[in-house]
């Protein structure tokens, strides 16, 4: 039976599966998991959204009415990017204390970090409480691999608290802001580019769609720790020849909520506040999600980061959004921090690398954290 791994290496093999979303492809990843877990002495069971989506669900079971502790991650990462790598993005090298590839910080590095704790957890488990891993695929592209699992009856069970492991660089995190897609569309009527009179330029509309955002005002106070509501125009696509007038547009939003402000009163603001002929359609909808900083188990998870940190943590949140968004709401809302050895800044980035001590450091915070709650 399996009961601890090189969590170096265990990074360095989890960068080498190519889980790039689209098209995310995670199984391969997913299976591998499974099997070390497996191995361990953990009940899996895997879960496809798609062909080749696989997200896995990893327990022990507790002797006692308390529900679980859970914790999750995810296995897809992003694209690469235009820019050159000066790296392999899969070999996982490691310079110094820097390991490098897509994913390094988000987050396979948290996974590896969640695994490790997991085999160690088994090799001294009291079974008092139970714990659970869930690790999903197409969370980058709106957490498809949560949901999926959450709209399936009886798999995801209890879970008294969660732990999500993106990247934080091990400060934990007691929320983050809600995120919210808009598709904004303008139509009009095609005619000839050198007789635009006779037409309706959709771009016109966009273009003031786009001008009347540059200015919209939430009308909301700061959060205490999240910080303000943000709007960015990211996308903007229409027509399909210099020399014709475009009948279509279409304009891609990103906006980030807060708590007072869901994503639904957001939705009917914004739609309210464009032009009545302009077309509004979210494709991504997650939820902010908040922790009571003063919650008995987070002052526990605190005083277990101080040692590691070297300081008391305060109250602190982030701007992006976590399969969190949809996993508690699932679980009926259970105290929730974020926590992953990942570099913040690092996400997304072209020679994204993790700090091999983080990683590491991680692996020690899960196995106490995880501890102290089964042990109750």
């Amino acid at each position: 039976m399996a009961t601890e791994v090189n969590v170096l290496e265990l990074t360095r093999k989890l960068l080498a599966f190519n889980t790039i979303n689209p098209p995310g492809q995670e199984r391969q990843c997913a299976r591998y998991i499974g099997k070390l877990l497996e191995d361990g002495g953990f009940k899996v069971a895997y879960y496809d959204f798609a062909e080749s989506r696989t997200s896995l669900i990893a327990r022990l079971d507790g002797r006692t009415d308390r529900p679980p502790i859970c914790f999750s991650g995810h296995l897809d990462t992003v694209p690469l990017g235009a820019e050159s790598w000066s790296r392999d993005p899969f070999s996982g090298e490691v310079d110094g204390n820097r390991i490098y590839g897509r994913g390094a910080s988000d987050m396979k590095s948290g996974v590896a970090a969640m695994v490790g704790a997991a085999l160690r957890l088994r090799k001294t488990f009291q079974e008092k409480a139970g714990v659970t891993f869930i690790f999903t695929a197409g969370e980058e592209t709106g957490s498809q691999g949560a949901s999926h699992l959450a709209g399936l009856s009886g798999v995801l069970g209890l879970c008294g608290a969660l732990v999500v492991g993106e990247p934080t660089a091990n400060y934990p995190l007691v929320g983050h802001k809600g995120s919210l897609w808009l598709e904004i569309e303008t139509t009009g009527t095609t005619a000839h580019g050198s007789m635009p009179e006779q037409g309706d330029n959709a771009i016109y509309k966009a273009v003031e769609a786009v001008d009347k955002l540059q200015n919209f005002d939430f009308n909301i106070a700061a959060h205490p720790f999240l910080g303000e509501p943000t709007l960015n125009v990211g996308t903007i696509a229409g027509g399909l020849n210099i020399n014709s007038v475009p009948d279509r547009a279409v304009v891609g939003v990103d906006i980030r909520t807060l708590p007072d402000l869901p994503n639904e009163a957001v939705f009917e603001k914004i739609r309210s506040y464009l032009a009545e002929d302009v077309k509004i359609k979210p494709i991504v909808d997650m939820a902010s999600v908040t922790t009571d900083p003063e919650n008995e188990w987070v002052q526990a998870v605190f005083d277990i980061m101080e040692s590691f940190l070297g300081k008391r943590p305060e109250p602190r949140g982030v701007a992006y959004f976590t399969d969190a968004s949809v996993l508690t709401t699932a679980f009926d809302l259970p105290p929730t921090i974020i926590m992953g050895p990942g570099e913040p800044s690092m996400a997304h980035k072209t020679d994204e690398f993790c700090r091999v001590s983080k990683i590491e450091e991680a692996m020690e915070a899960y196995f106490d954290i995880a501890k102290k709650w089964c042990e109750g």
